[in-house]
C-alpha cells in the first residue's frame, strides 16, 4: 500500500508537464504582484505523498507498539484513525484525478 503511494510521488516529480503557480495570501493586489512566491504543483504534490506516507508509516508503527504492549490502547486508536483519514484523503484525490483524465479524454478533439 505505501510503494503505492510512493509510486505517486516518483510520477509527480516530472516538473515539464507542471508549471509553477502563484501561493495565494491576503496582502492586497499591488503588494502581492511584488513579494509573490512560485510554488510548483509537483513540489506541492510531492510534500503531500510524503506526509501521507509517514503518517501511514507512523499508523502501522503505532499498531505493532500496541501490540507489543509499549503504547496505550488511545495512542493506537488515534494514529490508526489519523492512518486511515489520510488514506481516505488519497482515495478521494486519486478519484477525482481519474475522474477528470477521463473528462479530458471524452473531450472532442
Amino acid at each position: 500500500m505505501i510503494s503505492a503511494v510512493s509510486s505517486i510521488s516518483s510520477m509527480i516529480d516530472s516538473p515539464a508537464a507542471v508549471t509553477a503557480i502563484p501561493t495565494f495570501s491576503a496582502q492586497p493586489a499591488a503588494g502581492a504582484a511584488a513579494g509573490a512566491s512560485q510554488v510548483s504543483f509537483s513540489d506541492m504534490m510531492a510534500q503531500v505523498a510524503t506526509s501521507s506516507i509517514d503518517t501511514l508509516k507512523a499508523g502501522e508503527a503505532a499498531s505493532i507498539a500496541g501490540i507489543q504492549g509499549k503504547a496505550s490502547v488511545q495512542q493506537v486508536v488515534e494514529a490508526v484513525m489519523s492512518a486511515e483519514q489520510t488514506l481516505q484523503t488519497a482515495i478521494a484525490i486519486r478519484d477525482k484525478v481519474v475522474a477528470a483524465y477521463q473528462e479530458i479524454a471524452r473531450m472532442a478533439i
